[in-house]
């Protein structure tokens, strides 16, 4: 009787490097149970530092090829040149590649939406004429043509694959709608929400806006929402945490120093450690999110489950999934952002009901249920496109 060949996922994070895609692949494995799907063994290809991260399972094989830990350039040129032949090799069944780009010629491949600013031009235009532009610009372009040409492609949002769609045309790949899990760190029942009058200078109300400081990030509206406010006797104190893109943060910059320029009100605590970021949504008393171009915001995720109140920009994917459980303004509109916070420093009740609404809606959100999903969807892809499995 001849042996049968265990069935076996690839997967490419050459150019997996920090952030939410590593947190993204680290959780996913994590949770991952491949047999529940037919799926035996899973080959990881990264660089040694990604690999690192990623915890030792009785099914899981990793690779890491010398390319992999130079450059760019070189971890391009393996994805373009070696990644398919590489998967040949292992005997995989079908690839999936988190990272979105793939210019390889093995099938079947499920590829994945993850960063949704190459596709948006008008946030895209917001950058000018700079060389990170001319990445975006490059980026929607093999992004595009990896969606086009994959035999599965998930989406983080239903608002992200309306926009990714928008620009690639009608994709003939199979698609799902997988959305990211939660650290259930960043859980915590709502607070007893306190009238404004229980506040002053010596025990001051706290927004907290955690987010790169960013060209669509617009934290600069927040302060001048936030001086509004200030000027109308609401002991507010602003903290912003989060890295920062040097021309935004010149721009947040002029705006902190004409507005507090002795900065006793706006506190930036610059980068923080993920692995620390709870405590700051511990401290705060309510949770501001002012971003106008999102694929799916984990920050306004774990703001809704931190129990915290919430202001939040109308745009983008925040109403799918924050839904009647906060208050929205135009980010753009520093009168409109200050008009939500007024309305839920004005309403403890008020505060409270979507507290406890948003913290409810944010207990959907799993790894495991995001490693389930996934897992189910590349099985149900290498099983649609049997007939054309690359041997």
């Amino acid at each position: 009787m001849a042996k049968v060949k265990p069935v076996r996922v690839g997967i490419d994070a050459a150019n997996l490097r920090g952030g939410g895609g590593v947190t993204h692949l680290v959780e996913l494995l994590r949770h991952a149970q491949p047999v529940k799907y037919g799926i035996e063994q899973v080959v990881l290809w990264g660089g040694e530092k990604t690999l690192s991260v990623i915890d030792e399972q009785h099914w899981l094989i990793k690779r890491n090829p010398l390319m992999l830990d130079k450059g760019l350039l070189y971890r391009t040129l393996w994805q373009r040149f070696y990644l398919s032949q590489a998967a040949r090799d292992e005997g995989c069944d079908v690839l999936f590649v988190p990272g979105g780009s793939y210019a390889g010629n093995f099938h079947p491949v499920v590829t994945m939406s993850q960063n949704l600013l190459p596709f948006d031009m008008r946030e895209l235009q917001r950058y000018g004429w700079t060389l990170f532009a001319l990445k975006l610009l490059l980026l929607r372009m093999t992004q595009s043509r990896s969606f086009q040409e994959a035999d599965g492609v998930i989406f983080l949002t239903q608002y992200a694959q309306d926009v990714v769609v928008n620009v690639t045309g009608q994709l003939g790949a199979q698609a799902s709608i997988i959305p990211h899990g939660l650290n259930q760190r960043f859980n915590s029942e709502p607070k007893l929400q306190q009238a404004m009058a229980d506040y002053d200078d010596a025990h001051p109300y706290h927004v907290l806006y955690v987010s790169i400081i960013d060209c669509y990030k617009h934290q600069w509206h927040v302060v001048e929402a936030v001086a509004k406010l200030r000027k109308q006797g609401f002991p507010v104190i602003l903290d912003l945490v989060g890295p920062a893109y040097p021309p935004a943060l010149q721009q947040l910059s002029v705006m902190i120093a004409r507005e507090d320029p002795e900065r006793q009100w706006v506190h930036y605590h610059g980068a923080i450690e993920f692995d620390a970021l709870h405590h700051y949504y511990m401290q705060a008393d309510l949770g501001l999110f002012a971003s106008s171009c999102e694929n799916m915001p984990n920050i306004l995720l774990e703001t809704m489950a931190a129990g915290l109140p919430i202001a939040c920009s109308k745009r983008g994917p925040m109403p799918e999934m924050l839904g009647e459980a906060g208050i929205y303004f135009d980010p753009e509109q520093p009168e409109d952002i200050a008009r939500a916070l007024r309305e839920l420093m004005d309403a403890p009740s008020l505060r409270a009901k979507l507290a406890h609404a948003s913290y409810t809606l944010s207990q959907q959100y799993s790894w495991q249920r995001c490693a389930d999903e996934t897992f189910d969807f590349i099985a149900a892809v290498m099983q649609e496109n049997r007939g054309t499995i690359d041997v």
